[in-house]
């Protein structure tokens, strides 16, 4: 598949990989929007995350994405359970949207590890930030208190996957390092 993971905790930048990249022209699946879409068009997930995870978070209208993220990011086991849920529909779409690009896919996750996607791709590009970077970039994109923020940065620090992509990549997005000569090197290194 030749596939490329662009990953990172919350306010480390993948994003703003992501979105060079499309500029750049290479297609870019993005795991959280791809995740929303799925979950608001499939009942059958939202039924249980209404069961298993938080029956406050669903009502008639839809995913209550504040009251959900507020749920799982306060308790370990409730956020494995929604992953569980979700990362499946999102494994089997991802596997066809990147059979479908006919130029280098990447795909932008904040859970590489947990999702198993780390199996599914040839390469992993790592964004770092400092954390206190990403605490104010969490805090400002999502117009989030830093208690929230430093929330989902633990809950994301919180798993230790069993190993390490054999070839992953840093990109250091801190604000003095320029990224865009990086990402430059990592694609004529491909």
């Amino acid at each position: 598949m030749n596939l490329t993971a662009i990953t990172g905790g919350i306010g480390s930048g993948k994003s703003v990989v992501s979105r060079i990249l499309r500029i750049l022209g290479y297609p870019v699946y993005d795991c959280d929007s791809r995740a929303r879409t799925i979950m608001d068009a499939d009942i059958e997930i939202q039924r249980r995350i209404a069961d298993e995870v938080c029956r406050e978070a669903i009502s008639e209208s839809g995913i209550d994405r504040r009251r959900l993220a507020s749920a799982v990011f306060a308790d370990r086991l409730m956020l494995e359970r929604l992953n569980s849920i979700v990362h499946n529909a999102v494994k089997e779409d991802l596997k066809l949207w990147a059979a479908s690009q006919k130029r280098q896919p990447f795909v932008e996750t904040a859970i590489l590890y947990e999702s198993g996607i780390d199996r599914m791709v040839d390469k992993v590009w790592n964004v770092y930030a400092p954390r206190e970077i990403r605490l104010s970039r969490g805090m400002t994109r999502d117009n989030a208190c830093a208690d929230a923020v430093e929330a989902r940065i633990a809950a994301q620090e919180a798993f230790r996957p069993d190993r390490i992509h054999p070839r992953t990549f840093t990109i250091i997005n801190d604000g003095v390092h320029p990224v865009i000569p990086q990402i430059l090197k990592l694609i004529a290194t491909a």
